[in-house]
């Protein structure tokens, strides 16, 4: 038997967002930025004896801590890349910790939710002379924060390119060779650390709103009015965050358009795709395990030439059967 290196044949299976290092460095900039914020709040509210900035720094001691899990997915997923222990590669972990940040943006919201009725049925006097400077000195901490957050989000991290791998059986893989914006390939892990400093500059605004209204106006009911309109805007984002990474770590197809534009391109003369199998398995990236029955098998390279240009597939795995019948080439 003869010996070949399958050097040609084998490929790495690093599938993190095409701008995750620079998404990592603006995350960990946020977690220092809110974490001295928090701490400020805590000691400030300490030594003043306010219960207020002592209750916010806490507040945002739980967006800090969401925010590190988002750094610390960031780190692990670098630090990782390369372990065979995970087939294909550690391009979900941003979709696991936005999972998790996504429970604690809901579990803050519903807080703030049973805080703001219990203040609303209970009202307790509240110092609005020191109250406004504190929640402006917070917006100005968020917008900072949303800034540095904002970058691309809305983009759709390009896939990295690669080469196929051939060969001549009737079955293999390929890896990479198709560059460009994929559908779905947002970074989930970043854009739940922006929900939640978009989450808490959403609150300092509602509640600079509702203080300048109970200062000014007489309206000391606006300020837990506030705090449950902001409770119902979070709780929307949290399951839209929720459902979005959900669907990525139980492998879900990423869209209907995406496969059907798979089988146009496969199903052409005598070949028809039997089985199809499309999942997202990083920014960016998706695989495909693909299953043909031809009257006229051809190699799997073939195949994966059909497929070129697709946005996004980084991972193609194609199994060809021949008709009934009919007998493969061998």
């Amino acid at each position: 038997m003869h010996t070949h290196s399958l050097e040609p044949w084998t490929h790495s299976h690093t599938f993190l967002g095409a701008r995750h290092d620079r998404h990592a460095r603006r995350t960990r900039a946020v977690v220092a930025l809110t974490a001295a914020m928090m701490v400020g709040e805590i000691v400030g509210g300490t030594w003043f004896g306010s219960m207020a900035l002592v209750a916010d720094g806490w507040h945002m001691s739980t967006h800090a801590a969401a925010l590190g899990i988002a750094a610390l997915a960031y780190h692990f997923a670098r630090r990782h890349a390369d372990d065979p222990r995970f087939s294909f590669g550690t391009g979900k972990f941003g979709d696991l910790a936005a999972f998790a940040s996504a429970i604690l943006l809901g579990l803050i919201a519903l807080l703030i939710g049973a805080e703001s009725l219990d203040r609303l049925l209970h009202p307790v006097a509240i110092g609005f002379g020191q109250a406004i400077p504190i929640a402006v000195l917070g917006l100005a901490v968020n917008v900072a924060s949303v800034w540095l957050l904002h970058d691309d989000h809305h983009d759709h991290d390009a896939a990295h390119g690669g080469h196929g791998h051939g060969g001549h059986s009737h079955s293999g893989h390929s890896h990479g060779g198709h560059r460009g914006h994929a559908h779905g390939g947002h970074d989930a892990n970043f854009r739940a650390a922006y929900v939640h400093v978009l989450a808490d500059a959403l609150t300092s605004v509602l509640a600079i709103a509702a203080l300048l209204g109970g200062r000014y106006l007489g309206l000391a009911w606006l300020d837990p009015a506030m705090g449950l309109v902001g409770t119902v805007v979070i709780l929307a984002w949290s399951w839209s965050l929720l459902r979005t990474a959900g669907l990525v770590l139980l492998d879900a197809r990423p869209s209907p358009a995406a496969t059907r534009e798979i089988r146009e391109r496969l199903e052409t003369g005598g070949d028809r795709v039997s089985d199809l199998h499309l999942w997202q398995v990083g920014p960016g990236h998706r695989a495909a395990v693909i299953a043909l029955v031809s009257d006229d098998p051809q190699p799997p390279a073939h195949y994966k030439a059909r497929l070129a240009g697709l946005r996004g597939l980084s991972h193609v795995t194609v199994e060809v059967q021949p008709c009934p019948g009919h007998t493969a080439e061998t």
